[in-house]
């Protein structure tokens, strides 16, 4: 019986210490939530309405993504949000045309696939 209950309480710990390492390795809890990212794009582009936003893969890295728009601006301003850390990984302005550009690309990629 004692042997038994130490096989029982081996075993728990075991499982327990895998759930453990697999839940710090990757929990879901820590993937940015949509609200989150948000709210840090908009506090790096502080005048501007997002227009489009999306979970994608761009710099090797898992990101949201946001076109804002500016007041008086023309184009958007690209905002990526590593969904991990909350680090802003890129901000860049893109004009009408190369916004015009990458939607023809994206559209033509998605055609592909």
């Amino acid at each position: 019986m004692r042997l038994e209950s130490t096989q029982i309480s081996i075993a728990l710990v075991v499982l327990l210490g895998s759930a453990v390492a697999c839940a710090t390795t990757h929990p879901a809890s820590a993937l940015l939530s949509r609200s989150r990212a948000e709210h840090i794009a908009l506090g790096r582009v502080h005048d501007g309405t997002i227009k489009s936003a999306e979970l994608e893969t761009e710099k090797h890295r898992k990101v949201w993504s946001f076109d804002i728009a500016r007041p008086g601006k023309a184009g958007i301003t690209e905002v990526l949000v590593d969904v991990h850390s909350g680090q802003i990984v890129s901000v860049t302005t893109e004009t009408p045309k190369q916004e015009r550009a990458e939607k023809k690309a994206e559209a033509k990629e998605t055609a592909r696939h």
